[in-house]
């Protein structure tokens, strides 16, 4: 059952980000050829208003097909034919679409769970943060450079700055006090951790929804975005990359360690793996990685500084490569998952 709900949460999310191009195009005056739900093998389709909409086989994509052939440039409907601030906002609108819905996911599943302020509610004698002061009741404002909203911030800025001595800003009474803490190296967990307890969750009304699901949005974009620049960095390695199988997998599990506590905590988890992935499909679409939304946009900005198009067999070959070494990639990631499961 995990396996079935995981392939429908990652149509739905890949139909969403197609669904922006999609009606930035019409919005624009493009001329959409098909949109489709899946890959491979056509297995219905249903042609309206010059648009013929199908589902394929392979329920692990979508495509939204606009008129981009170059020898029609001139006409009306193709894609090229649009000023380019037009054609900027129609490969924008998928990844603002993920954005979106990971939103409205996340104003909802805070609804129903509430929100996790930053408030302390218990320190771990002899640790680092109970030796710099920290009291149960502060709530954390700042790490470093970096605000803090919600508690899981703390926890990732930890994740991700393993060791580092950073400067913590609390309030404490309606004051705001700043300490220096480094983190203590647990041998047990193989874990430098600070010391400090997370609390229950908060009831949240509308208005406070809105403002903790934005949140919940940032975190997630926030969490994505160290993670590759960790893989950049070379602090993590491409095995620790999840590709579609990993995907499932990690879906199946939030699916069965939910089961037996009802149907409310299945939703609340799978609404909150379609938070992360729909968060993480926008940024990995908006990387200026050629074949991706964000290659086709620099180019577009390229455009717009020289006032000319790129040479489209250029542009063409560049994306070719940038596709290439994508399927290489996933092809090692492809290999890591299944190595995983087996392991």
């Amino acid at each position: 059952m995990g396996i079935i709900i995981a392939i429908v949460l990652f149509s739905v999310i890949v139909l969403f980000h197609e669904l922006g191009h999609f009606l930035a195009a019409r919005l624009n005056g493009i001329e959409v050829d098909e949109f489709a739900l899946g890959m491979g093998p056509l297995l219905f389709s249903k042609e309206y208003k010059g648009t013929r909409y199908c589902i394929r086989a392979l329920p692990i994509g979508g495509a939204c097909m606009m008129g981009e052939d170059d020898e029609a440039t001139g006409e009306e409907g193709n894609f090229h034919s649009k000023p380019v601030w037009a054609r900027i906002m129609v490969i924008v609108a998928g990844p603002v679409f993920n954005f979106i819905m990971a939103f409205v996911l996340s104003v909802i599943l805070t609804v129903m769970v509430g929100y996790d302020p930053p408030t302390v509610s218990e320190i771990s004698q002899g640790s680092p943060a109970k030796e710099a002061g920290l009291q149960a009741g502060d709530r954390i404002v700042r790490m470093g450079n970096k605000k803090i909203h919600i508690f899981r911030e703390i926890s990732a800025y930890n994740q991700f700055h393993q060791g580092e001595t950073v400067d913590v800003t609390y309030e404490r009474g309606g004051e705001r006090h700043t300490v220096t803490i480094k983190p203590a190296y647990d041998e047990e967990l193989d874990y430098y951790l600070l010391g400090v307890g997370r609390g229950a969750n908060q009831k949240a009304g509308f208005f406070t929804s809105l403002q903790y699901g934005a949140y919940e949005v940032k975190y997630w974009v926030c969490v994505t975005a160290s993670g590759l620049k960790m893989l950049l960095t070379g602090r993590a390695g491409l095995d620790q990359m999840s590709g579609p199988v990993g995907i499932v997998n990690m879906v199946d599990d939030a699916y069965t360690s939910s089961v037996s506590y009802g149907f409310s905590v299945i939703a609340a988890n799978m609404m909150n793996m379609a938070i992360l992935l729909s968060a993480n499909l926008g940024v990995m679409n908006l990387l200026p990685i050629p074949a991706l939304d964000g290659g086709r946009l620099v180019f577009l900005i390229l455009e717009a500084i020289r006032r000319k198009r790129v040479p489209p067999e250029k542009e063409g070959y560049v994306h070719f490569i940038g596709f290439a070494l994508l399927m290489v990639l996933m092809v090692v990631v492809l290999y890591n998952d299944i190595r995983r499961l087996i392991l």
